[in-house]
Parts: structure tokens; C-alpha cells; sequence
């Protein structure tokens, strides 16, 4: 684990290091490139070969790409009661804030007397990513597909990879069913992304892609901005816990031990003004990682990303935090109200001691698809607005388009487009009376 100090001769050169702006890692773009083209070209043959490939599947046909309704039916059978609660208690609270988050339709005249306005209507397909196969994200059901259905998406496609025979985990299956999906792909990586986005015979396209992935599913991602629309970029997890002598080290110290948990390429820091607090999380990391399981992927990712700094003050502190722009940041101050206005790119803020970012990863509402990799600094976390396709309405009378044309033609004058003005002007200059009602 990297540990800087204020205090070191290369520590402004260091913490340089920490200010990021996403790009993909090395040959992940080119590889990438090579998978969706194979999927444009090949479609469904494709889909099945590099299913077979990378996740040991033992796909036949194109078929076989498709969730049936019986393998829904035994997922459903297969989870125990306790599950089953658990993942309606999160749904129940992720559709809740889904329905605050929506946009609604609004008019209003504007100072000519023209109505203007905005409506609001759901994307008529979409096409979301759901991680699986040795790790699925049964909490992502709730954190996408749930919005989706509260903003009214009539086809809710959803990609999944398959673990090996070609098999989804149960739960899974049960949390998207529940969740509003209404096509479940067995289909996972670069060529899940590209599967929704270009479609095959068996699959249609979708209009917009949404969910978090690996770091070849965000390239995917960014490399179809334009064929499909894009949500935005989710990667690996990540948490910056930033705290105070008043920061609780035991639970600072299995905040970052639980994102280790998601594997090798997940990212840890822990920013302090307080020597003391620093001292007692990394011995605390240390009693903790022996308690529990996974301890290759937490090994590895505390070795390959885990960091601590110790800065000369919080506001120091803000300006790292702003600079690396985490997907999850804990705010553990004692001048919480003075510091938060401050944080300008965390993709979501955990306050206080008492709030654990699992509770965000599974349960609270807000949904736990964040942006990773220093896109925090242009990208918003997911929300339930993302499903909806805003369009705006524009409705003159007599009164309104007279007011207007004078303002028209000015326009048209500076930029050069005389017929511009002119389809203004002849609505009150001479032209027939408009006799519509």
C-alpha cells in the first residue's frame, strides 16, 4: 500500500499522479475494437463463439443466447425466501428515489407570449449491463433495471455474462425478473455492449446502453457513443474515504477492505490530516484482511491499489478529492458543514461515521452505478432522468409571432439567412390569414 505525507519532497509530484481523466488501459481499446467489429459482422455467430471463448459456456446455437421463460421459472424456485425479501426490501427503496428523480412535462409562456415547454417520455428500449459469472452483482438488478421501470421503458434488455454450461446465477434471474426486465442475455464483456448496440438477427438494437462493467465493458461503452447513446462510464470500484481525528479507524479500515473485496483492479484511499488516525487504519487493515475470505483478490488489490495520504489540512484534502474525483466518498468530519459544498466530482458521498458504503452498494435508493476512473469530473451517477428522452415544445398565436419578428430578423441579418427572417415575417406580413382553429 502507497503511503505519502505532506511533509515528503516529492509529494506535490505524487499526489499529480492522483489527478485523473478517464482512458482505457493499455491494449483494452484495441482489443476491445477487434471484438465489435467481430459482433458487427459476424452477429449471433460471434455472440455464441466468444461466449464459448471467455466464459466457458458451451453455446450451440443463437438460441442459446436467450434466457428462457423456464430458466426463470427454476431461478424463482431456487431462491430461498430470506434472498427474496432482501432484494424486494432494496427494490422498494431504489423505485422510490427512481420516482422522485423523474422529470416532469412543463409549460410556460415565454416574454414574446410564445408557450414553450418540455416533455418528457421514456426511451422505448434500452439495454442494460448487469455483471455476472463468478461475482454477480444481484444489487445491480435493483440499481438499473428498477429506474428503467419506473421511467416507463416498455423493453428493458438486459446483458449478463454466463457462468460455465452457459448457467446465470438464480437470484440473478429472480432480481431482474422482479426488477422489470424483459429480455435477459446471456451474453457478457465487449460483445454484450455490442450485441445491444448493433443487434443481430436474434437480438434488436437497442436505442440507449446503460450499467456498470469491467474495463473492457466501459470501452465498449465509449467506443459505441453515437451508435447508441451511452449512460456513462462505470468501471472498476472504487472508495476515497476522506476523515478526521474524528474518523472511526476500525470502520474506515473495512470500508476500504470491502471495495478491495470486488478484486485486483479496485481502488482504496484514505486521505487524513491526522498522523494518529492514519496509523491506526493501516493496523486496523491489517487485524481485518486476516477475518476474511477472498484474500487473493483482497491481497492484490490492497498491493496494487490501496493508498493513504496524510495532508497538511481538509482542505488539502478536498483538492485530492476533487483531483481523483472517487465513485464513492466517506466524509468523516468534524466540519462536515463547511467541507461538503466544497466536494465537486464524487460520484456519491457517504457522510459521517455511520454510514458504510455497502448500504449504498445494496439498499439505501440512490443507485450504486457511479462513475469510476477519474469520469466523475464530467459524468453524474445513474439516475432515473437518464431513461427519459427530453423534447421541447414551441406553440405561437397572432399576438407571440408578432413580438417576435422583429427579433427574428435581427438574427437573421447578423448571421446571414434572409430566409430565416422571412419565414417569420410572412406569417404577419401579407400572407393569407391563418384560418387553423
Amino acid at each position: 500500500m502507497r503511503i505519502l505525507k505532506y511533509r515528503q519532497k516529492n509529494f506535490a509530484s505524487a499526489l499529480r499522479r492522483l489527478d485523473r481523466r478517464y482512458s482505457p488501459p493499455a491494449g483494452v481499446e484495441e482489443t476491445v475494437a477487434e471484438i465489435l467489429q467481430e459482433v458487427r459482422t459476424r452477429g449471433d455467430a460471434a455472440l455464441v463463439d466468444l461466449g464459448n471463448r471467455f466464459d466457458g459456456a458451451g453455446f450451440r446455437s443463437a438460441k442459446d443466447l436467450l434466457v428462457s421463460d423456464a430458466e426463470l421459472a427454476a431461478a424463482d424456485e431456487a431462491v430461498d425466501p430470506p434472498t427474496k425479501k432482501a432484494i424486494a426490501a432494496s427494490r422498494r427503496n431504489c423505485t422510490a428515489f427512481a420516482r422522485r428523480s423523474l422529470r416532469r412535462d412543463w409549460s410556460a409562456k415565454n416574454s414574446q407570449g410564445a408557450l414553450v415547454g418540455e416533455r418528457f417520455l421514456p426511451f422505448q428500449r434500452v439495454g442494460i449491463y448487469v455483471p455476472g459469472g463468478s461475482a454477480p452483482l444481484v444489487s445491480t438488478a435493483n440499481m438499473t433495471v428498477s429506474l428503467a421501470a419506473a421511467a416507463g421503458c416498455p423493453e428493458i434488455v438486459v446483458a449478463t455474462p454466463p457462468g460455465p454450461g452457459g448457467a446465470v446465477n438464480p437470484a440473478l434471474l429472480h432480481a431482474l425478473k422482479e426488477a422489470g426486465a424483459t429480455e435477459i442475455l446471456k451474453v457478457g464483456g465487449a460483445q454484450g455492449i455490442a450485441a445491444m448496440a448493433y443487434g443481430t438477427k436474434t437480438i434488436r438494437p437497442v436505442l440507449k446502453v446503460y450499467g456498470p462493467g469491467n474495463s473492457f465493458v466501459v470501452e465498449a461503452k465509449r467506443q459505441l457513443f453515437g451508435v447508441v447513446a451511452v449512460d456513462l462510464l462505470p468501471g472498476p470500484s472504487e472508495v476515497v474515504t476522506l476523515a478526521d481525528r474524528t474518523g472511526n479507524p476500525a470502520y474506515i479500515a473495512a470500508d476500504m477492505l470491502a471495495q478491495a473485496e470486488h478484486g485486483g483492479d479496485s481502488i482504496m484511499g484514505f486521505v487524513t490530516d491526522s498522523e494518529e488516525l492514519l496509523e491506526a487504519v493501516r493496523a486496523e487493515i491489517d487485524r481485518q484482511i486476516r477475518t476474511l475470505g477472498r484474500q487473493p483478490q483482497l491481497r492484490k488489490a490492497l498491493k496494487e491499489g490501496a493508498w493513504m495520504v496524510l495532508v497538511e489540512s481538509l482542505e488539502d484534502g478536498v483538492a485530492l478529492v476533487n483531483a481523483f474525483a472517487p465513485e464513492h466518498l466517506s466524509l468523516v468530519v468534524a466540519r462536515e458543514d463547511r467541507l461538503l459544498p466544497l466536494v465537486t466530482t464524487a460520484g456519491a458521498i457517504f457522510l459521517g461515521n455511520d454510514s458504510p458504503v455497502a448500504v449504498g452498494d445494496f439498499l439505501a435508493g440512490p443507485s450504486h452505478e457511479l462513475p469510476t476512473g477519474g469520469a466523475g469530473k464530467s459524468f453524474p451517477g445513474l439516475t432515473a432522468d437518464m431513461f427519459q428522452r427530453r423534447t421541447s415544445i414551441v406553440r405561437l398565436d397572432r399576438d407571440s409571432i408578432r413580438r417576435s419578428v422583429p427579433i427574428v430578423e435581427a438574427f437573421a441579418r447578423v448571421e446571414g439567412l434572409d430566409a430565416h427572417g422571412r419565414s417569420a415575417a410572412i406569417r404577419v406580413e401579407g400572407a393569407p390569414a391563418d384560418k387553423s382553429p
